[in-house]
């Protein structure tokens, strides 16, 4: 699938070295047709490690894809360069009067904060009630999901005793539901969390639908059918490397993080860890830019 970038975005030459298809924005202009606008919020801190993430995990689908990068303003990253944010991102007053096919809200690393206490709070809330009017679905991972779930549902999270760090196997609650088409039955998920959404507390929410969970890290996947959100409370946008990289921050931070489960081969750090979630990563983001597409108006002013 084509994504449409600016010619210049660091992730364009990673990604066209693993043969991610990508458009020029001279060859898309000329295009046919109607791309479908994404808008990435990125929460990260590397911002450039996580679009680059995200751009390929929606590299697989048939459709040109239109994205545009947002930042919050009310919080300057201290990992990314200023002249890089200043060339790719905008931030929230430049793109609120604009409608977008999806919005995708990625985590962020204060997930031992109460939500009312981060310092970006309010402008995010002010971005999760506009995309009900200016969005057709949104994707909301991680740290964004919970968000998410606690402004629209009031659904708290749960801190569990010792942070939740690896490779779990989860299970489908929903089999044959679109955004999961093609998974197996039993999947990997890569997990960084130090909180939980537990099974029941999921399920009162009645526009929920738990496609995913685990039981010893909770709820993975869910679908709001009725406001068309998909909440990802994982990581299958993660690298091969990512929980690896966490892992060794911490022990050098003297964090006292326990090795990541499922993990390292042979659970010895000095190994390599292989990738083995790459085609559900590939198969639900595919899946749900075909849900939009499926259903979203080709004229974005009838949201």
């Amino acid at each position: 699938m084509p994504i449409k970038i600016p010619d210049t975005l660091p992730a364009a030459a990673i990604l066209e070295a693993e043969r991610v298809s990508l458009i020029r924005e001279e060859r898309a202009i000329r295009q046919d047709i109607r791309p479908m606008r994404i808008a990435l919020l990125n929460l990260m801190p590397t911002k450039v490690k996580t679009e680059t993430q995200i751009l390929r995990a929606l590299g697989n689908t048939p459709l040109q894809i239109e994205m545009t990068l947002i930042r919050p303003e009310s919080h300057d990253p201290k990992n990314t360069p200023k002249e890089h944010l200043l060339a790719y991102y905008k931030t929230f007053p430049e793109i609120e009067h604009e409608r977008f096919d999806g919005l995708i809200v990625t985590g962020a690393p204060v997930g031992q904060y109460a939500f009312e206490d981060v310092t970006y709070w309010p402008e995010l809330t002010r971005i999760l009630d506009w995309a009900k009017t200016n969005v057709f679905s949104s994707f909301l991972l991680c740290w964004g999901g919970q968000a998410a779930l606690y402004h629209y549902h009031g659904v708290p999270r749960t801190k569990s005793p010792t942070k939740h760090f690896g490779i779990f196997e989860h299970r489908i609650l929903t089999p044959f539901h679109p955004l999961i088409a093609g998974f197996n039955d039993v999947f990997p998920v890569p997990v960084s969390r130090f909180t939980e959404l537990p099974l029941e507390k999921a399920q009162s929410v009645p526009t929920l639908n738990v496609l995913a969970t685990s039981d010893e890290v909770g709820v993975c996947l869910a679908y709001d059918e009725t406001n068309r959100r998909v909440y990802m409370l994982n990581h299958l946008e993660y690298d091969a490397d990512t929980l690896a990289s966490e892992y060794f921050r911490d022990e050098e931070a003297g964090a006292g993080t326990a090795v990541p489960h499922n993990y390292f081969p042979d659970n010895d750090p000095s190994k390599t860890p292989p990738i083995t979630w790459r085609a559900h990563r590939t198969l639900l983001f595919t899946n749900w830019i075909n849900m939009v597409y499926q259903d979203t108006p080709y004229n974005l002013d009838q949201l």
